[in-house]
């Protein structure tokens, strides 16, 4: 199933530069991998040392958090959307 994949800006680099790519995937888990074969180096910007999706990254499918889905399991259908959303810190 073709799901298009919005990157921010600080992973545009190991896109070529691409705001918006389109992978194969049945799953959020399927999409980091597809995205990994696709563009070497993008996993272990997304995913911790336990394989788990790191804190500070955000990843809805079609403006759900998958937090509050299924996390990784969470199910993709042909034409979704999904936004990953790096977490931004700082201020006083």
């Amino acid at each position: 199933m073709a799901i298009t994949v919005h990157i921010p800006t600080p992973l545009r680099k190991l896109t070529g530069n691409a705001a918006e790519v389109t992978v194969e995937a049945a799953s959020v888990g399927e999409l980091v991998d597809s995205l990994e074969a696709a563009y070497a180096g993008i996993q272990e910007k997304l995913l911790d040392d336990a394989g788990e999706i790191r804190r500070y990254v955000n990843l809805y499918v079609n403006d759900e958090d998958i937090r509050f889905l299924d996390g990784k399991g969470t199910p993709l259908n042909e034409g979704d959307s999904v936004t990953i959303v790096p977490a931004i810190a700082g201020g006083c």
